[in-house]
């Protein structure tokens, strides 16, 4: 597990470059050898009927795998979007988003750096899942990029 200071400062670079996730009320939770894990509270993401709104569970699956990339990647000056995606909604969630992004192989991840450091930009293609009330409620894959 890094020091708390990283999750701090991944929260503040998160709500400072995207102000969206100040609103959502974001939270960097952990980042250890499995897994980044990023939560939000249901009061800020409900929809309609009491249960979190779709669309902010597309963007913290999103901002789950733009921040692991960010983290992993370690190199603060690039840039990273996301290229495509898909989600997929299995059941509600009825409390708290949580968005679990699994680390990088690590011959994958070595494989991308080389890429990127190669070229200036590496593409990778992530798996986030979204667990509430003990089942998988949300799987959501994206493919994003790195850009020098």
């Amino acid at each position: 597990m890094p020091p708390a200071s990283l999750l701090r400062e991944t929260e503040a670079f998160l709500h400072e470059q995207i102000p969206l996730t100040k609103a959502m009320g974001v939270q960097v939770e952990g980042y250890d050898n499995t897994a980044l894990v990023l939560t939000a509270p249901l009061p800020l993401n409900h929809n309609h009927l009491g249960t979190a709104f779709g669309g902010s569970l597309a963007t913290l699956a999103t901002l789950a795998g733009y921040t692991l990339l960010w983290l992993e990647l370690g190199e603060r000056g690039s840039h990273i979007v996301i290229q495509d995606s898909q989600i997929r909604y299995k059941a509600p969630v009825r409390g708290e988003l949580r968005a679990v992004a699994p680390r990088i192989p690590p011959d994958l991840l070595k494989e991308f750096r080389r890429t990127y450091a190669k070229s200036g930009k590496a593409r990778l293609t992530l798996a986030i899942t979204m667990v509430s009330e003990n089942k998988t409620c949300v799987e959501f894959t994206g493919t994003f990029v790195a850009l020098k």
